[in-house]
C-alpha cells in the first residue's frame, strides 16, 4: 500500500537562549505533546510533562503537528521544527527544500535489547504507561532529490 505524500514545513534557528527556547517549545506545545530529553548520562524517555528541572543537552518534543527538536551549543541552542502545518515563530527561517511528509508506523527496537542500560520508559499523566503504538513516526522527503532527509515523531 502506497502512502501519499503531502506538504510539509521545516525551519531553524541558530543561537537560540533558553528563554527562547522555552518560549518555542510553548507555542508548539498541545496537550497531547511529549518529550525525549537526553543528558550526558541518561534518557528521559518518552514522558507526557517536561521536567520543571532541566539540564539536558538535547531534547525534541512532538504532537500531532509538529516535532520541536534542540540541541545545546556553548553560546545557545540549534532549533529544528519538523511541521505539517506553516509556522510563524519569530526568527525562524524554512529550510530550503520541496518538503513532502508522509506518517508510517513507528519501529520500535527489542525491550531485552541493551540499546538503553539504565532502561526506558514511556509515562504519562500520572506516570501512567503511554502505549508504543499511539507514536508514529513523519518522514521529510525533498521532492527535488526524493531524498528523505528527518524522520519525526508524531502521535497518532
Amino acid at each position: 500500500m502506497t502512502q501519499e505524500f503531502t506538504t510539509g514545513y521545516v525551519y531553524y534557528k541558530q543561537l537560540v537562549a533558553p528563554d527562547e527556547l522555552d518560549a518555542s517549545i510553548t507555542q508548539v506545545s498541545n496537550s497531547q505533546s511529549y518529550y525525549f530529553l537526553r543528558y550526558s548520562h541518561a534518557v528521559s524517555g518518552i514522558c507526557s510533562n517536561l521536567p520543571d528541572e532541566r539540564g539536558e543537552i538535547e531534547g525534541q518534543v512532538f504532537n500531532s503537528i509538529c516535532e520541536i527538536r534542540w540541541k545545546k551549543y556553548k553560546f545557545g541552542y540549534e532549533v529544528l521544527i519538523l511541521s505539517q502545518q506553516k509556522f510563524n515563530l519569530e526568527g525562524f527561517e524554512n529550510l530550503t527544500g520541496n518538503w513532502k511528509i508522509c506518517d508510517r508506523d513507528a519501529y520500535w527496537h527489542n525491550q531485552e535489547e541493551t540499546r538503553f542500560p539504565k532502561g526506558f520508559t514511556f509515562k504519562g499523566e500520572n506516570d501512567q504507561l503511554i502505549k508504543p503504538e499511539a507514536i508514529k513516526q513523519r518522514y521529510f522527503k525533498d521532492s527535488d532529490t526524493a531524498t528523505i532527509h528527518f524522520v519525526a515523531l508524531t502521535v497518532n
